[in-house]
């Protein structure tokens, strides 16, 4: 399925900055669908154990990818949002700073961490949600994502852990 026909791009979002809307993909069943299993398919034999996923759009692919691996789901958010104890990062962005923070027993030694989310970009989200993960004694199963900005420089705050994407922009 061609999934970029289901990316529509809105030119000047912000002075100088195309935003990838992923809204046309969710609103048609079968692309949401054949995202879902695809990302599904590339990591049934990565031994996760539980999905993590940054609020708000990663939730809308590490949920429902969550919910068909039958694997556990741990939401990541911005400070204040979570209702218990939480551990927090705080990551460096192009312009600034920003914090993330989970449960404090979201993650227990050993579990094996399947990160998702819709875009990586300059790869700061996805470089916080590593260090959750690390600080907490898990490992990473793997990294996914829909998009990957290509020209961006995204993987190197990946910590050289291997990713996927299902389309390169």
């Amino acid at each position: 399925m061609d999934l970029r026909s289901y990316i529509r791009d809105v030119l000047d979002f912000k002075p100088g900055i195309t935003f990838f809307d992923i809204t046309p993909l969710l609103a048609e069943p079968a692309a949401f669908r054949y995202a879902i299993d695809a990302l599904a398919e590339r990591y049934k034999d990565a031994g996760a154990t539980k999905i993590l996923a940054a609020e708000a759009r990663g939730f809308l692919f590490g949920a429902p990818l969550a919910y068909k691996m039958n694997l556990g789901f741990i939401p990541v958010r911005k400070p204040g949002k979570l209702p218990y104890k939480t551990t927090s990062v705080t990551y460096d962005l192009e312009y600034g700073t920003d914090t993330l923070q989970m449960h404090v027993d979201a993650v227990k030694p050993g579990d094996r961490i399947l990160i998702i989310d819709d875009l990586l970009a300059t790869g700061g989200t996805t470089g916080g949600m590593i260090q959750l993960v690390k600080d907490a004694g898990g490992d990473i199963a793997g990294i996914g994502f829909l998009i990957e900005l290509g020209f961006l420089d995204g993987p190197s705050k990946l910590e050289g852990i291997p990713h996927e994407y299902l389309l390169k922009l």
